[in-house]
């Protein structure tokens, strides 16, 4: 028998109050229970976090993750209510292999021992989210545990608290000094966030349309490759790369919409096309010519991230930390152009999350909920309810 009981689904638009809660000293230890699933992964972690939030040490008691992506492959992207089902499927077996990954002896007592979920509220698909916030709603009913309510975006900020591969160990983190000047790019944003303090944001530029890494996917359709199509256009990109250092450079250039703009936003949506309307001129005869487009793109878009960038370190000069999050930080281009960029602000440290911690996953909730304790941002009577279209700081 399930020690956690039956999960009842409810997918309304119920909202929950939370009880009032009591600001742990700072420093001590917890444990958070954590669940994400804003999109096509679904996640559970519990993970036990001790010391400053500025280098906590971390112990990740259990982690499951199952994604769906080969699922939604036939669709080009991800189908909300495909979505929706899998998580309600798959949420409550990842809870069991966590809890039993977690539990050395005594279920109970590892379930006693947890001191908060944590649940992703937005932003994100909304059918998605509600299974995630229901599911967690009833846990916290069942177990008498509070739940926090976490910014998406949030987590991928604080993914950089943690450097250590999935294993069972402890681990120290370099100090994440404020204020910080973070770089959110996913499939779905693609945002420069000056982070004031923990827990304190003020967006400077977002996207005005396509975020970078749905550009990316789009562009990968057009080259033929299938769904999530961005790391295969950074890999082709690569390629292209080399084949122009042993040349005499490009001979293909795409526009870099926005990037001598007088503000920190983006536009992708241009560059995309610019790319389809070549292509339709210029047919793919060979993998050289797929390699020479995917490595043109990528110039492009990278070009107006690092440039934007720059921008807002030259601008905000009393940033000490640069943060780089989303799925596209897993990019090696993008990260090691960011690095170069660096070298012009010596008091700037650069921060990038390990690449299992720069797509979606319950590790970050997990990290971000913790930064929420620690710095007394949690709500007391704060309705949780999905939102697709959460924002930092609002």
């Amino acid at each position: 028998m399930r020690p956690f009981g039956p999960i009842v689904y409810r997918l309304g638009h119920k909202l929950f109050k939370l009880g009032s809660r009591v600001r742990l000293p700072v420093g001590s230890q917890m444990k958070i229970l954590a669940i994400e699933t804003s999109c096509d992964e679904t996640a559970v972690a519990l993970l036990e976090i001790t010391g400053l939030r500025e280098s906590p040490n971390v112990k990740i008691l259990g982690n499951s993750l199952f994604s769906q992506s080969h699922l939604h492959e036939q669709y080009g992207g991800v189908y909300p209510d495909l979505a929706k089902r899998e998580h309600q499927k798959n949420l409550p077996i990842l809870l069991e292999k966590t809890l039993k990954d977690s539990s050395t002896n005594n279920l109970q007592e590892t379930i006693n021992n947890i001191g908060y979920i944590a649940v992703t509220q937005g932003p994100g698909l909304e059918p998605a989210l509600w299974t995630g916030i229901t599911f967690a709603e009833n846990l916290g009913k069942k177990w008498q545990k509070p739940v926090i309510p976490i910014d998406h975006m949030e987590g991928h900020i604080y993914s950089v608290l943690y450097q250590d591969k999935f294993s069972i160990s402890n681990s120290q983190f370099s100090k994440l000094e404020m204020p910080a000047l973070a770089l959110l790019v996913s499939g779905g944003h693609t945002e420069l966030v000056l982070v004031k303090n923990f827990g304190v944001y003020e967006i400077l530029g977002k996207t005005r349309d396509d975020a970078v890494g749905e550009a990316f996917d789009k562009v990968a359709r057009m080259l033929g490759l299938s769904y999530p199509g961005g790391p295969k256009v950074s890999k082709l990109a690569e390629k292209g790369r080399t084949l122009n250092t042993d040349s005499q450079g490009p001979t293909l250039v795409f526009p870099r919409p926005m990037i001598n703009s007088n503000d920190f936003d983006f536009s992708y949506s241009g560059l995309k096309t610019a790319v389809l309307y070549w292509l339709q001129k210029h047919p793919i005869k060979t993998e050289e010519d797929k390699e020479n487009v995917a490595c043109a793109f990528e110039d492009a878009a990278v070009d107006v991230l690092v440039e934007k960038t720059r921008k807002a370190l030259n601008q905000y000069s009393e940033v000490k930390t640069l943060i780089l999050g989303g799925g596209v930080a897993a990019n090696t281009f993008l990260k090691k152009r960011l690095a170069d960029m660096l070298q012009e602000f010596p008091s700037v440290t650069l921060h990038t999350p390990q690449s299992e911690l720069s797509t979606d996953n319950a590790i970050m909730i997990g990290l971000a909920a913790y930064i929420r304790i620690e710095s007394g941002t949690t709500q007391e009577n704060q309705e949780i309810r999905a939102r697709g279209n959460l924002a930092l700081g609002v």
